[in-house]
């Protein structure tokens, strides 16, 4: 019964519209709930034992109990089913079982979702309470148990992840990165190893992550080789920073990949060799080599850069010539990739999120909770990733087409015919 309302339009429960909502929300559950007994009565009402008794009838309700879902807390009394059919092949008696309210069921799949999704995007496990008590009108089902239970299943689907078949993954691109969290991963300078790929029809995909220390050379050759172990191909590109042991692990598991080095890293790098008054002009002259039209402009814009710095600054400039051929590589594919394979951001972006979660949890608790944690959110970010430009041609590279200035080379055989 909805309650009265006072001179200011509200009642005791708060105000007009969401006491309206709150009974609407009561009365319906109760009426599917009897829709779905009636029909099922219905169903097998012919259904009957040696004596002519029918073997599904109604036997009055269940306790009351209340469930909380996205209009607040509702109170359901479920009607009860004596059913007394048996199953012929096992022999043992079936069980009406309500598609609409599982017998376990004290919150609506909506909230279960709402819960993790909160806790790994900045809400603290303790604040569920009083953030959300008011919103739904109850805190039954938000306390903190709710996602230490959460964080096991996701800790099991992490371990899944890792252990899954890599065979049909064929990621003709990769993006690797090693990220230093605000995580428990029981070694202070471990990382968390990342592996983000383009398959063959222009979709990016998680392939791997898990914690290394330092990203040295073992670390990421465990992980490579775990990969190729379970099926996974070897890409045409990769994409990296300069560190050192990604790229020793990538020639002694996929020799065939070609490198490209990131612009993002290798700019801050060489900045950080200049005093503050140089970088500004430096970091221009730097953009104009990997925003240059074409490879040859690009290897012109380096001599030009080295020109104007080598007397002054000469490791700054040797950071740039020494790895010209990887900083040079994504030239040689399609100019629709190019803006995607010249730096480790779609690493970057989506870990951004990942430290603003950390932050808010000041530790994981422990390192399987940690990677669980890590693997959630990005698997959540996963969904809002976007195609590369021009996916139609991430084939034609796997396929080893050739480009030259960014275009698809025709084979000679095809422009003869």
């Amino acid at each position: 019964m909805l309650s009265v309302v006072t001179d200011d339009g509200s009642t005791r429960s708060g105000s007009l519209i969401d006491e309206i909502v709150r009974e609407g929300a009561r009365r319906m559950p109760v009426a599917a709930l009897e829709s779905e007994v009636n029909q099922y009565i219905a169903e097998l009402a012919a259904e009957s034992d040696e004596h002519g008794r029918r073997l599904v009838v109604r036997n009055g309700r269940h306790r009351t109990r209340t469930v909380v879902t996205g209009a607040g807390p509702v109170e359901v009394t479920a009607p009860r089913v004596n059913d007394r059919l048996v199953d012929e092949v096992t022999g043992e008696r079936k069980r009406f079982s309500s598609k609409i309210l599982a017998p376990w069921c004290r919150k609506s799949p909506k909230i279960s979702e709402v819960l993790p999704l909160l806790y790994l995007h900045g809400l603290s496990s303790g604040d569920f309470v009083p953030a959300l008590e008011q919103f739904l009108g109850s805190s039954a089902g938000l306390s903190p148990a709710t996602v230490t239970r959460l964080t096991q299943q996701w800790q099991a689907d992490h371990t899944a992840f890792m252990d899954r078949d890599l065979a049909e993954v064929d990621c003709v691109y990769v993006w690797a990165d090693g990220i230093h969290l605000n995580v428990r991963l029981e070694e202070a300078k471990a990382c968390v190893l990342v592996l983000i790929g383009v398959r063959a029809d222009g979709s990016k995909e998680l392939v791997a992550l898990k914690d290394g220390y330092r990203e040295s050379g073992e670390s990421w050759a465990d992980l490579m080789r775990d990969c190729a172990r379970r099926g996974m191909r070897a890409p045409v590109l990769a994409v990296g920073d300069g560190a050192l042991g990604f790229w020793k692990a990538l020639a002694e598991v996929f020799p065939e990949t070609r490198e490209q080095r990131c612009w993002g890293h290798k700019t801050a790098n060489v900045l950080d060799a200049m005093p503050k008054s140089a970088q500004p002009g430096a970091k221009k002259t730097v953009q104009d080599i990997y925003n240059a039209e074409d490879k040859q402009h690009a290897q012109a814009a380096i001599t030009t850069f080295a020109q104007l710095y080598r007397v002054k600054f000469p490791k700054a400039v040797k950071k740039i010539t020494d790895d010209q051929d990887q900083l040079l590589a994504f030239f040689d594919f399609p100019a629709e990739h190019w803006i995607h394979l010249r730096t480790t951001n779609p690493i970057e972006s989506t870990f951004a999120t990942v430290r603003l979660r950390t932050k808010v949890t000041r530790g994981a608790g422990s390192r399987a909770a940690a990677l669980a944690m890590v693997f959630k959110l990005v698997e959540s970010a996963q969904q809002r990733w976007r195609a590369v430009n021009a996916p139609h041609l991430v084939a034609l590279v796997r396929a080893g087409a050739r480009f030259e200035r960014g275009q698809l080379v025709e084979r000679p055989e095809l422009s003869a015919a």
